[in-house]
């Protein structure tokens, strides 16, 4: 069997049959901590989505479904 595939099994076992509350909050925070370095945005990567947020409320924005068909029309045209 695969190494990984081994490893993920036993420790979800040994999480399932443990009662040890203390390990499983380390546990809880070691994935929470290793999920938050993947949503982590730069300031710029912020602010653009504060723009778009704002545009929304504005109504500034096009329909997922008229974008589709402008961009259909426009590439027939070429």
């Amino acid at each position: 069997m695969n190494n990984t595939i081994q490893l993920k099994n036993d420790l979800i076992l040994r999480i399932k049959n443990s009662t040890d509350l203390n390990f499983l909050k380390a546990l809880q925070t070691i994935f929470d901590s290793s999920e938050q370095s993947l949503f982590e945005l730069s300031e710029e990567q912020i602010e653009s989505i504060q723009i778009s947020r704002e545009e929304i409320k504005k109504g500034e924005f096009t329909e997922h479904t008229e974008l589709m068909s402008n961009m259909k029309k426009s590439l027939k045209n070429k």
